[in-house]
């Protein structure tokens, strides 16, 4: 049997996710109750928000909570996750719980602990709230570690021992605890996923992403990929030869595979949609447009959802590809590129990564130099980009050493084509499409530009039918607008 946990996505059949998928619908849905927490987790996705205070006005009310739940429910969600910051600092938690829970949809509460009194813990289980507990190590100075505050570990401990006394876990209550994989505490790992085994506990052990404070933490955290290697393949003989649980061996999760970006999406604490923490592009906001709308119209969330057509590099080629993209979050954090391979597989180490931004220009739009006015795409997000540019000697649009105003159109058309040329050209199977310029409107020069100038195009795409689109460019040097428009396109299918 395989790993039976049921995070992220495992309690769902691939009929179920590819429904939901070519539906553009959900199956879970993370959202962050707020940011406000009372520990300083060293490995923390968010950063630095110990300091801000409940009640924050920037953060979603309850009842804002509550509607995006109801928008998720019809989408399909039958699970709610909730993060933090810390949500027991929160005293509408059990509120917003227990209404999550009458309206039939499974609750997943991750907590460092705080505030799980005995009283807590029972009301959880009554309610049938699925609870994952931080849990990094049994030595408590470890704990304390990497939690960043003293007496976190005897915070978790007694929130262990009352959730314990509560009931959990039980057939239909389910206790996990939550561990990241780091330095210090690797080589205890598997002796802590035996015991959580054989306390009927699901272990959540987890890679760290390269983000907030664990990018500050930098080294000081992370194992190196072949010290991960040995770990998961540790607990995958262990975990088949004495529990009987079957599974391959792949980042980012122990024991399970990450395939959340298929049916599932994070709405942080305010209002913005995202694929997932580890991947913090806002594809767009629920204070602004409805969960449907949003998730339909996004072209990051499409090209997640579509990931074995579109994910890059190493990681496209791999013979796991159909069932594992890596970690989009270690992807995103350490190359840019949301679809890029992930650096921190082991599969991937010793292959040449062409799928890291920045991305050549030679490698994403047909001219050939000196007609090649473009250099290299440096950015990506949810319908946006930036292309670098530099004008050169040899440039055929130069006169007397300028730019002439005619030729800003074809530089932004060029960084046009170079965007598109990421989703259809940067894959090993991908192949080279004809397209034109079709149109401009809104044309305007501000600033004469000249040879050696270094510019940056800015790009937002603003429609598209069929083959057609329009986008919005915008030309700078040294932070000026120089020039802008906004073009007509067209590419062949």
């Amino acid at each position: 049997m395989s790993c039976a946990s049921v995070l992220f996505g495992s309690e769902f059949s691939v009929d179920e996710i590819s429904k939901t998928r070519a539906a553009n619908g959900l199956l879970t849905m993370e959202i962050e109750v707020g940011t406000v927490c009372n520990f300083l987790c060293r490995y923390c996705y968010v950063g630095d928000c110990h300091a801000q205070a409940l009640g924050d006005k920037h953060e979603l009310t309850l009842e804002e909570i509550r509607d995006v739940v109801g928008q998720a429910q019809a989408l399909g969600a039958r699970k709610i996750i909730l993060l933090g910051g810390e949500p027991m600092l929160y005293d509408f938690t059990p509120e917003l719980c227990e209404w999550i829970r009458g309206r039939g949809l499974a609750v997943e509460l991750f907590t460092n602990g705080s505030n799980m009194t005995s009283s807590m813990a029972a009301l959880l289980f009554k309610m049938g709230v699925h609870v994952v507990l931080k849990w990094h190590s049994s030595d408590h100075r470890v704990q304390d570690w990497l939690a960043g505050v003293d007496g976190a570990a005897l915070v978790m401990d007694e929130a262990y021992r009352n959730l314990r006394a509560a009931g959990y876990p039980s057939a239909s209550t389910r206790l996990a605890l939550s561990t990241v994989i780091c330095r210090q505490n690797i080589g205890d790992l598997p002796e802590l996923w035996r015991w959580m085994r054989s306390e009927g506990i699901e272990p959540y052990f987890e890679m760290i992403t390269p983000q907030g404070r664990a990018r500050q933490s930098g080294h000081e955290l992370s194992p190196s990929v072949e010290e991960t290697r040995r770990l998961f393949e540790t607990i995958q003989a262990m975990d088949r030869d004495q529990f009987g649980r079957v599974w391959d061996a792949q980042p980012p999760l122990v024991g399970n595979v990450c395939l959340r970006h298929s049916f599932s999406c994070l709405v942080n604490a305010t209002g913005d949609v995202m694929p997932c923490v580890g991947v913090p592009l806002p594809v767009g906001n629920i204070r602004r447009q409805p969960l449907a709308k949003i998730l339909a119209d996004s072209e990051v969330i499409g090209d997640l959802r579509n990931h074995k057509k579109t994910i890059q590099g190493a990681c496209a080629q791999c013979e796991k590809s159909a069932l594992c993209y890596g970690c989009r979050g270690a992807a995103f954090q350490l190359t840019g590129n949301y679809l890029g391979s992930d650096p921190l597989c082991w599969r991937n180490q010793g292959q040449a990564d062409c799928s890291a931004l920045p991305i050549s220009a030679e490698r994403l739009v047909p001219h050939k130099p000196p007609a090649r006015m473009v250099d290299a795409l440096t950015a990506v997000a949810e319908r946006t980009a930036t292309v670098t540019a530099s004008v050169a000697a040899t440039n055929p649009h130069c006169r007397e050493g300028r730019l002439t105003e005619a030729a800003h159109l074809e530089l932004m058309a060029q960084a046009a084509a170079a965007l598109h040329g990421y989703r259809t050209q940067v894959r090993p199977d991908g192949v080279a499409q004809r397209g034109m310029l079709v149109g401009a409107r809104d044309f305007e020069v501000f600033e004469t530009v000249r040879v050696g100038d270094a510019l940056t195009v800015s790009l937002h795409k603003e429609a598209r039918l069929g083959t057609f689109g329009v986008v919005r460019a915008e030309v700078h040097r040294d932070g000026k607008l120089v020039s802008k428009a906004e073009l007509k396109t067209w590419y062949e299918e």
